[in-house]
Formats: C-alpha cells, sequence, structure tokens
C-alpha cells in the first residue's frame, strides 16, 4: 500500500484568502424542516474564511443541514422556513438558485451513491464540466487530474455500479473537484476509506486549502483530520457550541480523539493531536498478558471459495472459520472484496466454486447502504418486523435503548440524520438474537457515542452466542470488537489474529494508541489497564 503523503502545511496563500474576508457569511439563520418538530438550526452566526473549516458534532445534531445552507440545498432543494440570510462566495444562497451555487460551491454528500447520474465513472466526473460548457477538448485532462488527486484514476472506465462503497465515495469527491470550485464543502468524506483512500482525500483537501481554496469538512474520524484543521466549529441540538482554532476546540469535545482522551484522562499539560506530541508525554507501561483468541464451536465456514465481480475473480480459493460468540474484523482496501464476501456468507452473492457452511437460525445482514432496508412507517416498526420473524419475545425496547434511539423510535427512518438511519437499520437487523451477524461498514456516519453502543450491543450478542463478522475501516471499532481481525489482499485472506497485534505499531491500520504503543495496547481503556 502506497500512502499519501504527508498533507502540506497552510501557506501564505491560505494567509491571504483568510486576510480577504470570508468566503461564506451566516447571519442570525434558523430554519425547520417541513415535517420538523422543531428547528434544525437555531441562530446561528458562522464566518467561513480561509483553510481547513472542521465541523462537529452528535449525530443529527445539525451537521448535515448546516453544510447544505452553503450551496443553497437548504431552503431549496429541502423546503422548510428560514429567517435570516446567507453569503456564499459573493452570492445569496438562500435566493440563488442551486444550479448557480453549484458552480462555485463543491459539495459532496454523505451518501455519494445518490448523487451519480451516469454509469460510468469517467462520464460521471465530466458531468459538471458539461454543464459549465467547459469545451470537449479541455474535459480528459481534467477529468484525469481530478481522478488523480484522489487515487482513482484507474477507475476512469469502470461502471460505478461495480465500485464498492469506498471508491464511490472517492469518485464523487472527485467529480467536486474536477469543478475547481471557490468553496469545496465535504460531508463525512472519509467514512468508507481505506487509510490509503483517506490520506489521500486529506492531501488534496490542505492542498486546496494551502493554495487559497476554503475546505468544509463535517467528520467523525478526526484522528488524521486535525492536523490538517485550522478552525473547529461543533454543532448540537442546532446550535453553534464553540466555535474557534482546532487545537483549543478540541480540548473542549465531550468524546475527543483517542489521544486526546488518554492525555485527557491522564492529566497531560496540553492536547496531542499527532503520535509525535503524544509521545513526549505517554508513560511507559508495564508488559500486558497476551491477548487470548476465542476458542468457541465452528458456527460457519468457508472452503476453497472463489468470489467474482463481472467474471473477474475478487476472491481466490479462499478458506475460513468463526466460531459461535467470536467477532472477526474483514479490514483491507477499497475494492479488495469484503463486502462480497459478506454477500457471499449471507447467501446473496453466488459463489464461482467452493462451499458456504452456515448454522441452522436466521443470517442477519446489514449492507453498506442502509436505506435499502427501511420501509416500515416507524424505527420500532422496522424492529418489530425482525423480532416477529425470528419469533422473538424481546421488546423492541432493547435493542432501541442500546443503540440510542429510543426518542426517534416513532419517527419515520427516512426522515432521520444519515448517523440516526445507520443506528436504525443496525437496530432492525440486529433485533432478536441472529445465529450469524454480518455488518458492512456499521459505523458510517455515527459519532463516538453511537459506536460505543453498537460495540456494547455487539458484546452482548457475542456473549449470547451469535456469530458476527464486520466488515470495516474504522479501526477504533476493530479494537472495541475484534477477536480476530482478517486482512483481504491480492484476493487473498491473511489472519492477522488479535486486534493488539494487528492495529498496532506501523501500519495503516493500527489505532493513534496501537501507533503509540506497538505491540499493544489499542484502546484508550486498554493502555489504562496496563498502567
Amino acid at each position: 500500500m502506497t500512502l499519501a503523503p504527508s498533507p502540506p502545511r497552510l501557506s501564505a496563500a491560505s494567509t491571504k484568502a483568510n486576510e480577504a474576508g470570508p468566503i461564506a457569511v451566516i447571519d442570525g439563520v434558523t430554519y425547520r424542516y417541513p415535517a420538523g418538530a422543531g428547528p434544525a438550526l437555531a441562530d446561528i452566526d458562522v464566518r467561513i474564511a480561509g483553510g481547513v473549516t472542521l465541523v462537529t458534532g452528535p449525530s443529527g445534531g445539525g451537521k448535515s443541514t448546516l453544510l447544505r445552507l452553503l450551496n443553497g440545498l437548504v431552503p431549496n432543494y429541502h423546503g422548510g422556513r428560514i429567517r435570516g440570510s446567507t453569503r456564499v462566495c459573493g452570492l445569496d444562497a438562500i435566493s440563488t438558485p442551486t444550479h448557480r451555487m453549484a458552480r462555485s460551491v463543491g459539495f459532496v454528500f454523505q451518501d455519494p451513491e445518490s448523487q451519480f447520474v451516469y454509469s460510468t465513472v469517467r462520464r460521471e466526473v465530466a458531468f459538471g464540466l458539461e454543464n459549465m460548457g467547459i469545451a470537449p477538448s479541455a474535459m480528459p485532462a481534467r477529468v484525469e487530474e481530478a481522478l488523480e488527486r484522489v487515487h482513482v484514476s484507474e477507475l476512469k472506465d469502470r461502471r460505478i455500479a461495480t465500485l464498492s462503497g469506498g471508491e464511490r465515495q472517492r469518485v464523487a469527491i472527485a467529480s467536486a473537484l474536477v469543478l475547481r470550485p471557490q468553496l469545496l464543502v465535504l460531508d463525512e468524506p472519509t467514512s468508507q476509506l481505506d487509510p490509503d483512500g483517506a490520506a489521500a482525500v486529506l492531501f488534496a483537501c490542505a492542498e486546496l486549502a494551502a493554495a487559497g481554496t476554503p475546505v468544509v469538512i463535517s467528520e467523525h474520524r478526526l484522528d488524521d483530520l486535525l492536523p490538517v484543521a485550522s478552525t473547529m466549529l461543533s454543532i448540537s441540538g442546532g446550535r453553534i457550541v464553540a466555535a474557534g482554532d482546532a487545537r483549543d476546540g478540541v480540548r473542549a469535545m465531550p468524546d475527543p480523539p483517542p489521544l486526546v482522551d488518554l492525555g485527557r484522562r491522564l492529566g497531560w499539560p496540553r492536547a496531542c493531536i499527532t503520535i509525535a506530541e503524544a509521545r513526549t508525554l505517554a508513560p511507559a507501561l508495564r508488559p500486558a498478558a497476551p491477548v487470548q483468541r476465542h476458542g468457541g464451536a465452528v458456527a460457519w465456514a468457508i472452503r476453497r471459495l472463489t468470489l467474482a465481480h463481472s467474471r473477474q475473480a475478487v476472491l481466490d480459493g479462499i478458506s475460513l472459520e468463526g466460531g459461535a460468540g467470536e467477532v472477526i474484523v474483514l479490514m483491507g482496501a477499497n475494492g479488495s472484496g469484503k463486502t462480497t464476501l459478506l454477500r457471499a456468507l449471507a447467501g446473496l452473492h453466488r459463489a464461482e466454486s467452493g462451499v458456504v457452511e452456515r448454522p441452522p437460525g436466521r443470517v442477519a445482514y446489514l449492507p453498506q447502504d442502509p436505506g435499502a432496508l427501511l420501509y416500515q412507517p416507524s424505527v420500532t416498526a422496522e424492529v418489530e418486523l425482525t423480532l416477529r420473524h425470528s419469533r422473538s419475545d424481546q421488546p423492541a425496547s432493547l435493542i432501541l435503548g442500546e443503540l440510542g434511539l429510543l426518542d426517534v423510535a416513532g419517527s419515520y427512518p427516512r426522515d432521520l440524520s444519515s448517523g440516526q438511519r445507520q443506528r436504525a437499520a443496525v437496530a432492525a437487523i440486529l433485533a432478536g438474537s441472529p445465529a450469524i451477524a454480518l455488518l458492512d461498514e456499521p459505523t458510517r456516519g455515527m459519532d463516538v457515542q453511537a459506536r460505543r453502543a453498537l460495540g456494547r450491543t455487539v458484546r452482548r450478542l457475542a456473549a449470547e452466542g451469535t456469530s458476527v463478522v464486520i466488515a470495516t475501516h474504522d479501526s477504533d471499532l476493530a479494537a472495541e470488537v475484534g477477536n480476530r481481525v482478517i486482512r483481504l489482499e491480492d484476493g487473498q485472506l491473511r489472519d492477522l489474529g488479535s486486534p493488539w497485534a494487528a492495529l498496532s505499531g506501523a501500519t495503516p491500520w493500527a489505532t493513534q494508541v496501537g501507533r503509540l504503543y506497538p505491540g499493544g495496547p489499542v484502546t484508550v481503556e486498554g493502555a489504562l489497564a496496563c498502567l
């Protein structure tokens, strides 16, 4: 794996952008969605200038709504009632048509699959150029440049339907970059990306900011983003609760990244946002006992399995077993076959050859797109449908409470925020007691509290005997719940062992704590236990 170079430091160009005045000014904005019970944004006053602005806050707190003010989708697409003013790139974002705003504001949604128009990568990335009337002779070079910036130029002739979720995310970012916007706005851009892809996106953002193009990013994965962010806005309950320097802002976060959390709990005199900073303060740890593998009975097995996409082998002759009560984490680059393997275990992808052995009982499968599962009139109804099919006497409130969904239990699932919708889909498939639970990128759009709640649910199910397989790029989730980490690469599987072995040291998949302590521990709680 070739990692993108370290992001450039913000240069004089971004300083001049700040001096030239803000590129976006939001004054006294209060906004309510058409069916909203209360305001989604309340009394928002924001100035966005140069550099990288990081927008943080809990799921459902208003981050995506705030970002959609910047390109006029709120209120011009979503409707509802608004008061106040928003000026972006010299335009009144409330009265200017969204197609005109799109020329100045590049925007990438949380669910990139919803914004594709064409079926092939090359045509999709060129679509915005066609709308702008760019000469056809100039388009190929612009498309190639945009794809290269996010390290997916090899995908230009692929059909979008054949891409992994992370590959689609990078194509969507390239489609925004190709327009060379005055302002780039990204909503959860690294939520499905492998470390290489995330590094490429952050490098491109830092490059743009250094050259004078401001970037606004909403994210929950802050580990690698904080060092390139110049400003942080925190929003909760539709209100700005903090704004200012990113390093100062992270000190006040209720759920900071692991390094900051570790330093806070150990009383470090300053917030450390890089491994180099933390190494000057981190204490040595007592030798830890080796982590024991799970020893449960075999619950499922794949033997000599070959899986293909478009007649091209993705996984070639692989074999793997999972135990009852074991949590196996699948990791690997975007397009390495994680989703294909999960779908084969779920019985949704026919193998070219080999055998899949499953136990009797329900197989619960969470796809990358939670919207594919949600059709009932309320979150509670989604869970109750699963419980009826499972003939389970568990109350719906059990898993809704575990995942922090009781306050939206009566809501229509498709009206929820992306992170809430993700949790609703998780609740719907994990209700009852499935024999096997297969989760594809389950923390997409989830904040730290939601991820921890998911971890508690996974551990409960494992304790009850459910065999769990999770495909994820979220190293913190893998560290919290995994018994074994399996790496997919070049069509093969590699058993990396326990999270302490797999998620520490110099590997790009290591957690922040794992990078600080090669060989483990890999979580804040693990580090504290070793002191």
